[in-house]
Formats: C-alpha cells, structure tokens, sequence
C-alpha cells in the first residue's frame, strides 16, 4: 500500500469520526433542550432536632433571609467540617454585630457515598433547621445540578455559592456583598435603600483567581497549563471576553439574577460556571469580577477527564444557545 493510498484512508477515517462527532453533539443538544424545565417536586427539609419536615421555597418567592450560602458537597466528610465550622463562625459573628443580617446555609449533598451526609445533618442538630438545611440530591448528578438546586430552593435576598472545601475564605463574601451593593445603587439610585432593594435588581459577583495566575503557571505542570490555556481559548469562543476566571467556586448572585439565571440553566456539571456567563451577557446582567483569597485544597475532583467533559458541554452550549435548539425563558415572575 502507497503512502497516497494510506493518506486518503486516514483522512476518511477522519472524516467518519468527524461527522459522527458532529452527529452525536446534535443528538445530544436536542436531547438537553428541555433540561431547564425543573418540573420535580420541591424537596422536603428535614428538621432532625423535632423529627419534622419544613416545606422549602421557590425562586419566586419573596425572599425572607438577607443572605443565603449554598454549598455543594459530594463524598465531602472529611473536608465539609472544617469549611462549615469557618462559615458558621463568621456567619453568627456577623450576625451578633448587626441583627438586620439573617442567613441560611443550604448543603446539598449530590448522591455522596461517604459520610457527608450524616456530617450535614450534624450541623442542622447543631445550629437549626431555620439556619441550616440539608437538599439530598439521592444519586449524582454533578456540581452545577447540586448548586441549582439549592439557588431555586434559598431564602436570601443574596445568593452565594462556595466550595465545600474551604479553598476561599468565607469573609471574602463581604468583598462580592459590597460591590453588588455599589453597582445596585449606581443602577438605582432612586430606589431608595440599596440593601433593601437588592434583591429585585439583576447582578452577578464572581470570585477571581487570575491575580494568582502568574505564580500558578510557574508551579503547576506543564500539561496542566497547556489544558488551562486551552481551556481558557474555548471558553472565551463559547461564551466571548469580560471573564478571566470562570471556574472560581465563589459566586453571588442577586435574587433576580439567580432567579433569571437557574431557571434557565441546562448544564450539570463542571461547565455551567460558563454557561451562567453566557445567560448573563443574554440578560444584560452585569458581572463583577473581583479578587478574593484562595488556597489549593487536597483532593481535588479535576482531571484531564473532567477538562474533556468541560469542552463537550461547551461544543453543545455553543450550538444549543447560537442554532436556537435551547430557548431562554424570559419569566418574571
């Protein structure tokens, strides 16, 4: 066989990969189309101090708490202690200085096979189901499904997703708290009180490691560089400029804009940091990115796989969203 022959037979082998590929990410982004229509019923919260169960809102809902933490833990026994004692600390020590500040902490436990979810309910017994409360999701589903559920399901005019690792220190919540209430009251200033007005006005507050981005580069892998700077390139071609640093797990979110934001959401796993961006630019929700104080934590979940699986859900975001497949509900209300 000539080296012409050889060629044309890898390129059509290309070519057959290709086109199934594109084939299966048209499949697959018509299966997701509907995957924003969140039709199960509300969970139950379980009070284990009166063995009864509390009925949870809905996004819709007026808020009733100024401040809502929702933290995604899966098979987090031995790290969620430490982040939640931090969390509670802060929290309670806030709340003894100003008695306007109430807060909830809502832990979902995406399908752990571990302890985590006996650690969860500890902190419940400890602190009150009004406090702290427990979304058990049963089996896996990813980070991004964990985290939604929790945002539809939270009582604050704010909404902060974080990390059940600790990676960011809690009181960098005040740094995203104060420029979401600067923006409010440059939007609105005749809406009297910022604080009070909070949640009906769409903003968005990302945590960002890029300040960190030079000394990471110097220490990491090569490989993980290369995957990172890759990574970086297709986010910016799915969901264009303004983000240096999509996937920080610090994020706040007004009500509105968690209301806008999570009922639209399709993506359950690792990439719907940059989905959120995209829904953001769609409703002209502004974002902030600000730096806050983070540490590599043992254990991390991220793998070179976990970068693949970032891409693929991003290729079906691309097409879903740009080809009009994924349809963007407007509702208010």
């Amino acid at each position: 066989m000539g080296w012409s022959t050889m060629i044309e037979l890898a390129l059509i082998l290309v070519l057959i990969i290709g086109l199934g590929l594109a084939v299966t990410i048209v499949i697959e982004t018509f299966k997701r189309r509907f995957n924003h229509n969140h039709l199960e019923a509300h969970p139950i919260f379980e009070d284990p101090n009166s063995l009864k169960q509390v009925e949870c809102p809905y996004i819709y809902d007026p808020a009733s708490k100024y401040i809502s933490l929702i933290i995604p833990a899966y098979n987090e026994e031995l790290r969620l202690p430490v982040a939640l004692d931090e969390t509670m600390n802060y929290l309670q020590e806030r709340a003894r200085k100003d008695h306007s500040f109430t807060y909830e902490v809502i832990i979902v436990d995406d399908g752990s096979s571990d302890g985590t979810k006996r650690v969860a309910f500890d902190f419940v017994k400890k602190y009150k189901v009004d406090n702290v409360r427990v979304v058990l999701l049963g089996k896996n589903q990813g980070k991004g499904e964990a985290i939604r559920k929790g945002m539809l399901h939270s009582r604050g005019k704010l909404l902060l997703m974080l990390d059940a690792d600790g990676a960011t220190k809690v009181d960098d919540l005040a740094k995203l708290e104060n420029q979401i209430l600067a923006v409010a009251k440059t939007k609105h200033q005749s809406a009297g009180n910022s604080s009070e007005a909070i949640a009906d006005i769409p903003i968005v507050a990302f945590g960002s490691r890029a300040h960190l981005e030079k000394k990471a580069l110097a220490t990491r892998k090569w490989y993980r560089n290369f995957l990172m700077k890759g990574f970086h390139l297709v986010v910016l071609l799915a969901a264009g400029p303004g983000v240096r640093d999509t996937q920080c797990g610090f994020k706040m979110f007004t009500r509105a804009a968690a209301r806008k934001l999570f009922t639209n959401i399709r993506l359950k796993r690792w990439c719907f940091d940059v989905e959120l961006v995209y829904l953001s630019k769609f409703f002209d929700i502004p974002i902030i990115e600000i730096s806050v104080t983070w540490s590599e934590i043992p254990g991390s979940k991220v793998s070179p796989l976990s970068i693949l699986n970032m891409v693929w859900e991003m290729g079906l975001m691309s097409l879903g969203y740009r080809a009009g497949i994924w349809k963007i509900s407007k509702r208010e209300s």
